[in-house]
């Protein structure tokens, strides 16, 4: 669309400030136009203007600078790649389409991840079975995670979070202006963030493509993977042949592939007469009296 070029000629010209070496691919912007990183909300936070590059006149959206987006993903991942033990990092999200995303950022990344609901003093309460010290906080949203970049700011924890248009600023460090509130987004961006880190770590090629899909990322509904496996049954049963169960011993024909031939009429050969009434043997011969 004619937004989404203009939206790419803004970026460009924004990552000019870039070293070559952190400046993003083709691929990298068409992803992120189709995750529609750069799609905010009608609401728009003062401190978050200089993220907004328009505001699109029929619904009112408004509409964020990716080139900003992405020189905060480099500037986060620097961040993260200068602490030295990764465990001390903690990715949190008490968005459910972010859970599935912190977990598979800590996983490849091997910090820590809260998904779901944060305990009140986990960062304060050393009492508490969670009670943790971090070095680093990442967060999806402000708003929702307001309780940890509360505490954060308690024990001088610095925070990078994913930051909408409507998002609040207090407490963060490195705000990353993206979409926040789409599973898409929140994945792709979590994405492009695991694989900045491991390229500064040297784990990753910068020429090679990382073998990780973004899929593994997104946020999966239970009810749609059910609704998948149902269906993924149902085409099975179409496609696969017909196959009867062997029958039981009970139930087999015993007269089933047996050829009938009829017998000659002086019986058959070598059989022998003894007068009773045997399988093969003559029949004794009928008197008068015998009927």
């Amino acid at each position: 669309t004619v937004t989404q070029e203009n939206n790419k000629a803004c970026t460009m010209a924004t990552l000019s400030s870039l070293p070559p070496i952190l400046q993003p691919k083709e691929e990298d912007i068409q992803m992120m136009l189709s995750a529609e990183v750069h799609i905010g909300c009608r609401n728009s936070d003062p401190n978050m203007r200089e993220y907004i590059w328009r505001r699109r006149q029929q619904d009112g959206i408004h509409i964020l600078n990716i080139g900003k987006t992405w020189e905060k993903l480099m500037l986060a991942a620097r961040v993260i790649v200068a602490i030295e033990n990764p465990e001390d990092v903690i990715a949190i999200s008490a968005r459910p389409y972010g859970m599935r995303a912190v977990l598979k950022f800590a996983h490849y990344t091997g910090a820590q991840s809260i998904a779901g609901r944060f305990t009140p003093g986990t960062f304060t309460n050393q009492i508490t079975k969670q009670f943790r010290e971090p070095r680093l906080l990442v967060v999806t949203d402000p708003r929702t995670d307001a309780q940890s970049v509360r505490e954060s700011s308690y024990v001088n924890l610095p925070v990078i979070a994913l930051c909408d248009s409507d998002s609040p600023l207090q407490y963060v460090d490195v705000a990353i202006p993206g979409n926040n509130k789409g599973k898409h987004s929140i994945g792709l961006i979590y994405w492009l963030l695991a694989r900045e880190v491991l390229r500064l770590r040297g784990t990753v090629s910068r020429h090679t493509d990382w073998d990780v899909p973004v899929d593994l990322f997104f946020h999966r509904d239970p009810e749609e993977l059910k609704k998948a496996e149902a269906d993924e049954e149902a085409a099975v049963e179409v496609v696969a042949p017909v196959v009867e169960a062997p029958k039981a011993f009970d139930e087999v024909d015993p007269t089933a592939g047996a050829v009938m031939v009829d017998a000659p009429a002086g019986g058959f050969a070598g059989a022998v007469p003894t007068g009773d009434a045997g399988f093969g043997e003559a029949a004794a011969p009928a008197t008068e009296s015998g009927w």
